[in-house]
């Protein structure tokens, strides 16, 4: 997964064709994308990879790479890690 900023619509519209254009040069089929209507996330489906790029605003606004974060960003956080035992 690839995550990426552009400065503004247009730019993120830039991006999402160049990147297109780059991965079906490449030989990569099938590729999906999703909200270039906009430009404001763009998430672009090419299989093994997906690539979001947003607007800087819209990116800081849905900050999705709190997904991957070591810790929860507050001690109060109903995600906290349990200590039990229980096997998943």
């Amino acid at each position: 997964m690839i995550i990426a900023s552009g400065t503004s619509s247009r730019h993120v519209n830039g991006l999402t064709r160049r990147l297109k254009e780059n991965l079906h040069a490449n030989g990569v089929k099938g590729i999906s994308i999703e909200g270039a209507d906009q430009c404001d996330w763009v998430v672009l489906d090419a299989g093994d990879v997906i690539v979001h790029l947003f607007r800087p605003e819209v990116r800081e606004f849905y900050n999705i790479e709190k997904m991957w974060c070591e810790r929860p960003p507050s001690s109060d956080s109903p995600l906290e890690p349990t200590t039990d035992n229980a096997q998943i």
